[in-house]
């Protein structure tokens, strides 16, 4: 499993400054971020996608997986139909840019679930925009990753797991998150329940006790169990941390990273 980092928690950090903190760190992978006015910008032209798939190549770095994010980055839960098209249109140029980038998964935040409609209704809503996008997922060759997240919902390994089967795509999956479930679960239950459902992993770590997520290694998570629980169902691909901090913090996550997929 190589390692990497997420442009989520680097923000505003230039391509450039974000690929030489992987270059000092030995990171492996980096994990892109598409954004109005980022860079990477998301309505880049095919040209310009493939020119940032070039720096990475250059910087000996492999994209593990992207991201595309309008500034209304929209809600899959939502009653209202508007805000659901908002992240139809998000996850559509995910799809779009990952396919020019030569990069087979997309992450899916799905957005924050109110009280303003039932569980099922928003299930039923969710499920339904997936399965309308999942035939252009399939036919770029890109799988989109549904995140476990603090939003109420998909809350267990059976229940993520049951929505991914009912969407009935190849190219409709999880991407796991280790530490987003440990306040009322385990990640070994999800590695396990998930099997080949998991597109791509997130590495976090929590104290339960303090309900705080802390830099990996100075939490609850039993690593040794994770890594092998992910050989067992035969993830060998990139591992991408989120973890915010200093750049020199950066270099030390790198560092436990390898000695995690060591173990």
């Amino acid at each position: 499993m190589k390692v990497g980092i997420t442009q989520i928690i680097l923000k505003d950090t230039p391509l450039a400054d974000i690929l030489q903190l992987c270059v000092d760190a030995e990171y492996e992978a980096v994990e892109l971020v598409f954004s109005e006015g980022g860079d990477p910008e998301v309505d880049m032209s095919d040209d310009e996608i493939r020119g940032v798939r070039k720096q990475c190549d250059e910087a000996g770095i492999e994209i593990g997986s992207s991201i595309a994010w309008y500034a209304e980055r929209g809600c899959f839960l939502s009653a209202d139909k508007a805000e659901r098209e908002h992240g139809k249109k998000c996850l559509r140029r995910s799809i779009e840019i990952a396919h020019v980038l030569g990069v087979d998964a997309v992450l899916l935040h799905p957005g924050q679930l109110t009280a303003d409609a039932t569980y099922q209704e928003a299930w039923d809503w969710m499920l339904g925009e997936l399965k309308e996008i999942a035939p252009s997922a399939e036919e770029k060759g890109v799988t989109v990753g549904i995140e476990n997240v603090w939003n109420k919902f998909l809350l267990s390994p059976k229940e993520m797991a049951d929505f991914v089967d009912a969407v009935g795509s190849p190219r409709v999956g999880t991407y796991l998150d280790t530490a987003n479930m440990m306040f009322y679960g385990f990640p070994e239950h999800w590695i396990r329940g998930l099997g080949d459902r998991i597109a791509r992993v997130h590495f976090k770590d929590f104290v339960r006790r303090e309900k705080n997520f802390v830099p990996l290694m100075d939490g609850d998570t039993d690593w040794p169990t994770i890594v092998q629980d992910l050989r067992n169902i035969g993830y060998d691909r990139p591992v991408i941390h989120e973890v915010g901090g200093d750049r020199d913090l950066q270099i030390e996550m790198a560092k436990r990273m390898k000695k995690i997929v060591s173990l």
